[in-house]
């Protein structure tokens, strides 16, 4: 395995398993991480995130699996729950609000600021991650927001098939964001015709498919990493279209970035 690469999972897709049940189901695939949702309806809830956090870091650590992150609410009790259970990031997307993209930004900024000291206190970063549609979906457009922080505080989780859905090459996404990049999301789309030529107008899907299928080339990522010498968590969001036999789906995507990265 490359040096410093931590292969992690988002379990957003075993919402209902038990946590016991999931982190052995984990450790059994050869993952070391997780990222876990902190969310309503999910293992850990925002209600009970202060004790049941911890507990799903310890139920974990028995299998060998670390929580590299989650995504969940920013709030002190959130950020101080992380900081008990030794979770070093809370990921979140920046939706864009119905005031336009300078409002919203204006927003965060203010929100950020206020934010910052408790992140400090607590030795928990918020980790940005670029997203494509109404989302600021650019490296840039977070780095905007977040550069006059400490990665301590205020990170970025690049994705880059979100990158290629909004128009940013791997290069300039890293080096647009590489003071601040601490974790990496790896799927990967691509555009689907959804009727014949005999249509009107073309309609056109977006597919989630494994890394080997996609328009992100995960080659060209790992290469981007790989030539400035980058270690961190690697999180596979699980992310498919199909439905129908995720393991396996994961598992291929595992090993292709095992061998991408050179281990």
């Amino acid at each position: 395995m490359s040096q410093g690469i931590r292969y992690a999972v988002f379990s957003k897709p075993w919402k209902t398993t038990p946590l016991p049940e999931l982190a052995a189901h984990l450790a059994e695939l050869g993952l070391t991480g997780v990222e876990l949702p902190v969310r309503p309806e999910f293992q850990v809830e925002p209600e009970s995130v202060a004790q049941g956090l911890p507990e799903a870091a310890r139920i974990f650590a028995d299998h060998g699996v670390t929580i590299e992150s989650i995504a969940g609410p920013t709030d002190e009790a959130a950020i101080a729950a992380c900081a008990e259970a030794g979770v070093p990031i809370i990921r979140i997307c920046l939706p864009i609000g119905e005031d336009g993209y300078l409002a919203t930004e204006a927003r965060y900024k203010a929100e950020f600021e206020a934010l910052a000291p408790m992140l400090e206190q607590h030795g928990v970063a918020v980790g940005i991650q670029n997203h494509c549609n109404n989302q600021i979906g650019s490296c840039l457009g977070v780095m905007s927001l977040i550069r006059d922080y400490s990665p301590e505080q205020f990170c970025m989780v690049w994705d880059p098939a979100h990158n290629v859905l909004a128009g940013e090459i791997p290069e300039q996404a890293i080096d647009i964001s590489w003071s601040h990049l601490r974790m990496v999301n790896l799927k990967n789309p691509y555009w689907h015709r959804n009727n014949g030529p005999e249509a009107y107008e073309a309609e056109w899907k977006l597919n989630w498919t494994t890394g080997r299928q996609g328009i992100a080339g995960w080659p060209r990522v790992v290469k981007a990493l790989q030539a400035r010498d980058w270690s961190g968590p690697v999180c596979f969001t699980a992310e498919y279209s199909s439905k129908d036999d995720l393991d396996r789906y994961l598992l291929d995507d595992f090993e292709y970035a095992k061998k991408l990265f050179g281990g």
